[in-house]
C-alpha cells in the first residue's frame, strides 16, 4: 500500500475530560456510545451544531477495540463536491490537473481505524456510491484508477440534517443511509441537559483562568451563573464555552459577574438571581386581567397599551439598556428606536 502523506496523522488523543454532564439526558447518551462503541459497525452521531458530535466520535473511537490505530477526520462541508471524492480515497498522478504524483486518501489513512465523516448530508452523490461500496465490501478505487483497494475502516458520521428526509427526496442515497444507521446517537441539545449549564460553565471557568496564568481560580457568581441558566443555548456547548472563556478573559477579578452573550453587541451585566424568576402569586393574576381588558378594547387603542407594556416589561429587564431591550422583543435596534419614539411619552 502507498505510504499516507504527513498531513493524515492522527487527530489528537480525545480530550474526554469536556465530555461532562451529569444530566439525564447527558447519560444516557454516553451509556448508549459506550455499549456501541464495542461494535464493530458503523455509527450516525445526530446533533445541533455545537453540541460537541466530534468530541463524541472522539470517545467512540477511543472505547472501541481500534483505539490504537488512526481517527481519521474529513468536513465535508469544508471541501467543494468535486474535491471530496480525491480527498476520500486519493488519486494517481495525472487523474486531473494538478495531480502531479500519487496520493492516498482519508480511507487508506484511516485503514484498521476510525473515519469520522462530519457533516455527511454534504456528500454528493457520485461520493455516496463509493462509500457505500467500501461499507459493504471494504474496496474502492483511486480516482483514475481501475485497481481495487482493501480497507477495514469504521465509519463514523455526523450531521444536524434530517438524512430521512433528504433520502426521501433523493438528496441521500437511501442504501447508504441503511448501511450507516446501524446505531443513530442522538446527542441532546444543551437546553435539555438540566443542571450541566453551571457544571460545564464552571469546567470552562476554571480552564480558562489557568490558561491566562492567574492564581485564583475563576468563580461564576450567582447573577452570572442565573443568567447562563436562563439563556435557551442555540449554539449548545461551543456557544457556553465562547460566552464563559470571554467573561473569564475580560474580566479583572476572579468573581465573574457579567456575562455577554452576543460579542458583536452591548455588554448585558447578569441580572442578580431574583431577577429572573418568574413572578408568582398576585402578579400573574394581574397580567391576566389586563390580557382579558385588551381583548375588549378597541384594536388600536390594545395594541398602542400593549406596545407601552411590553416596552416597558423589556426596559426593566435590560436595566434600560435599549440594544438589549431590542433583542429581548426580537427587534433589531432601529426598529426599537422607531416603537421608543413613538411612546416616549408614556414610558
Amino acid at each position: 500500500m502507498t505510504p499516507l502523506p504527513a498531513e493524515f496523522s492522527e487527530l489528537p488523543a480525545a480530550r474526554l475530560t469536556e465530555a461532562l454532564g451529569q444530566s439525564e439526558a447527558f447519560l444516557a447518551f454516553q451509556e448508549r456510545l459506550s455499549r456501541v462503541a464495542k461494535v464493530d459497525r458503523p455509527v450516525l452521531i445526530v446533533g445541533e451544531r455545537g453540541t460537541g458530535k466530534e468530541l463524541a466520535a472522539r470517545r467512540l473511537h477511543y472505547l472501541s477495540e481500534r483505539w490504537e490505530h488512526p481517527l481519521v477526520a474529513l468536513n465535508c462541508a469544508a471541501l467543494a463536491p468535486t474535491l471530496i471524492e480525491a480527498e476520500l480515497f486519493g488519486h494517481e498522478a495525472g487523474a486531473f490537473t494538478g495531480a502531479t504524483r500519487r496520493r492516498a486518501g482519508r480511507f487508506e489513512a484511516a485503514d484498521e481505524g476510525t473515519l469520522f465523516l462530519d457533516e455527511i448530508a454534504n456528500i454528493p452523490a457520485e461520493a455516496q456510491e463509493k462509500i457505500l461500496r467500501v461499507a459493504e465490501y471494504g474496496t474502492f478505487e483511486r480516482v483514475g484508477s481501475a485497481q481495487s483497494v482493501q480497507v477495514d475502516v469504521r465509519i463514523v458520521g455526523a450531521t444536524n440534517a434530517d438524512l430521512t428526509a433528504l433520502a426521501a427526496g433523493g438528496r441521500f442515497r437511501q442504501d447508504l443511509l441503511d448501511r450507516l444507521s446501524f446505531e443513530v446517537l442522538l446527542l441532546p441539545p444543551l437546553r435539555e441537559r438540566r443542571g450541566d449549564v453551571s457544571l460545564l460553565a464552571n469546567h470552562f471557568a476554571a480552564r480558562m483562568a489557568f490558561e491566562l496564568g492567574r492564581a485564583e481560580v475563576a468563580q461564576l457568581g450567582e447573577g452570572a451563573l442565573a443568567a447562563l441558566r436562563g439563556h435557551s443555548w442555540p449554539g449548545n456547548v461551543r456557544e457556553l464555552k465562547n460566552v464563559v472563556e470571554r467573561a473569564v478573559y475580560r474580566s479583572d477579578s476572579p468573581v465573574i459577574t457579567t456575562i455577554e452573550f452576543n460579542p458583536f453587541g452591548a455588554s448585558l451585566s447578569a441580572p442578580p438571581a431574583a431577577a429572573t424568576r418568574k413572578p408568582e402569586g398576585p402578579g400573574r393574576h394581574e397580567e391576566a386581567a389586563h390580557a382579558a381588558d385588551l381583548m375588549r378594547r378597541p384594536l388600536k387603542e390594545a395594541v398602542r397599551d400593549l406596545e407601552i407594556a411590553l416596552l416597558k416589561r423589556a426596559l426593566e429587564e435590560a436595566r434600560h439598556n435599549q440594544r438589549q431591550a431590542a433583542r429581548i422583543l426580537g427587534l433589531t435596534y432601529h426598529q426599537f428606536r422607531g416603537l421608543y419614539r413613538k411612546h416616549y411619552d408614556a414610558l
